[in-house]
């Protein structure tokens, strides 16, 4: 090592070799988030083998925004994970990948088998896992092995930043059946990886873990002993005749009654056990209670720091603050216990509802006189309400975009003026978010203007500078890549389509149309991911498509 154990700490990021990150058993090193991700399936390894376990490791899926040094990250650690028994294998696309995956969990199905079990660990931007959902649905019905455990990195990039589209995971991992579990800190990457095996072990089930920008591209100074996390396994289950992990042979219709009827009530019986969900401050005579989770925890945390708002304010006031680890299913006791005495509950989540709508589910049965009210993306009107401004009600928290910690604070301070007026901490509430919002107006940035300012172009020396180009009197469909930018380019260039796809609008268009033809841009590496399966149509099926070069 390059420097005492005890002294890491303190070192600055450049200062610690990838010999600190990675051979260290115990102690304290500073990690991105994407680092830790890598250190992880290598804790996960130890603590097998302290177990008795002789288990091995497997990294697949395709890199994209906020993952998109997952790749390149894994193959500058190749020699530690090379010892800790863990293989990284980059997918061709996202489902090939996580077919893969799918493959780790059969090894001990049938003889020949050199390890215990397989930990596999699938990452991919959320337009992956939406083109996994066919693999991630069969493959959760199916599960797990029982020492060996898949871990599904989802990661969204809210704002589009770097995206054609703005995404939101949990959705589709919610219908195929997956557990979300949506770290806060680099910290909880490890922490919630390790209890994502474990759960994933226990339940049968695949469990994914949602990474964003401005976490995992992040970094900290993290606890990397193997044994920090304590897995609980839950007494209040009773498992049924034969368990809840794969095996074959398998009927279609045992797998989605052991789904249904089991292994989703086993992951909540596991996150109730190790408390993944829980009360981060709480007041003798509770009334407002604030409930979030993942990046939007953190823009609670500091949006209630900018109003003057600690947790000896809370507990004098009365406000209750819940932290989910578990975004999807809602562990039902826990948020009862959090609402119970409380006069109305706000939810601080990005895009659109999910723990919003599984709160309301769990409270609606209650009796009148005790449920909590719930607000969250909207105030005191509906979603639905009929309004002549949008078709629904105020919002209170966006669903678009990204929230920040002043769109919490102004939503907190609202709740409080109206469950604290005339309390001092009101006034200094108001007076705080007056200063914030102030701050912000001053530091606000005004959109590019495309038609005034300097848009981004392609480098000097690009080969897209010519062969984006096409001939006078053509034009051009776009896809992904870098070639996209010639949509906002004098490059004759109009509309794009998903990954894999570039050209295939001409076939639905073409017929009705007197436009003779079109060219389609297309990079090698989408190529080589999908873009095969989008030429073969242009090009061998003229009936359908015979303008398309």
């Amino acid at each position: 090592m390059n420097a005492p154990l005890a002294s890491l700490h303190a070192l600055q990021p450049e200062a610690i070799t990838l010999d600190d990150k990675y051979t260290l058993e115990r102690g304290r090193v500073f990690l991105t988030g994407t680092q830790a991700l890598i250190r992880l399936p290598m804790l996960q390894r130890q603590r097998d083998l302290k177990a008795g376990l002789n288990t091995a490791g497997f990294i697949s899926g395709y890199r994209g925004s906020p993952l998109g040094s997952v790749d390149q990250t894994a193959a500058k650690a190749q020699k530690y994970l090379d010892a800790h028994h863990v293989r990284f294998q980059p997918g061709v696309n996202e489902d090939l990948a996580a077919t893969s995956i799918w493959g780790t969990q059969q090894v001990n199905l049938f003889p020949g088998a050199k390890y215990d079990g397989v930990f596999s660990m699938w990452y991919g931007k959320g337009p992956g896992v939406d083109r996994s959902g066919d693999v991630f649905k069969h493959a959760n019905g199916a599960g797990s092995a029982k020492h060996g455990g898949v871990l599904v990195l989802a990661g969204d990039d809210h704002a589009a930043k770097s995206s054609t589209n703005a995404h939101q995971s949990e959705h589709i991992l919610k219908a195929c059946g997956i557990p979300v579990l949506y770290p806060s800190t680099v910290q909880e990457y490890l922490d919630y990886g390790l209890h994502g095996w474990a759960m994933s072990r226990y339940t049968g089930l695949w469990v994914s873990m949602k990474c964003v920008t401005d976490v995992v591209e992040s970094g900290a100074t993290v606890d990397i002993d193997p044994d920090r996390v304590q897995i609980m396994l839950p007494e209040d289950f009773e498992m049924p005749a034969g368990g809840l992990n794969i095996r074959w042979p398998d009927a279609v219709l045992d797998q989605e009654t052991r789904l249904v009827n089991y292994k989703w009530y086993a992951a909540l019986a596991y996150a109730r056990a190790n408390r993944l969900n829980r009360i981060i401050w709480d007041s003798p005579r509770p009334r407002f209670g604030i409930l979030s989770a993942g990046k939007a925890y953190l823009d609670t945390r500091q949006a209630l720091d900018d109003l003057g708002i600690d947790e000896e304010v809370a507990r004098d006031i009365g406000l209750r603050l819940y932290k989910v680890g578990m975004s999807w299913p809602l562990e039902a006791s826990g948020v009862r216990e959090f609402a119970t005495g409380l006069e109305e509950i706000l939810v601080v989540e990005e895009k659109r509802q999910l723990l919003e709508y599984q709160l309301k589910e769990e409270l609606y049965n209650w009796r009148d006189d005790v449920r909590p009210r719930v607000v969250g993306k909207f105030d005191d009107s509906g979603e639905w309400s009929n309004s002549r401004r949008a078709g629904h009600g105020e919002w209170l928290l966006p669903a678009t975009y990204e929230l920040n910690p002043t769109l919490v604070a102004r939503a907190i301070a609202s709740r409080i003026s109206t469950y604290f007026a005339g309390h001092p901490v009101e006034q200094r509430v108001r007076e705080r978010l007056a200063f914030i919002e102030a701050k912000e107006a001053t530091l606000k940035v005004t959109k590019p203007d495309p038609q005034k300012d300097r848009i981004p172009y392609f480098c000097s020396g690009c080969p897209h500078n010519t062969s984006t180009r096409v001939p006078e009197g053509s034009r051009a469909l776009a896809g992904i890549g870098c070639h996209y930018m010639a949509l906002w380019m004098d490059r004759s260039t109009a509309t794009a389509t998903h990954m894999g796809a570039e050209g295939v609008t001409w076939i639905g268009e073409s017929p009705f149309t007197e436009e003779a033809h079109v060219f389609a841009n297309i990079g090698d590496g989408t190529y080589y991911h999908s873009g095969l399966l989008a030429i073969w149509p242009a090009r061998s099926r003229s009936d359908l498509a015979p303008n398309c070069r």
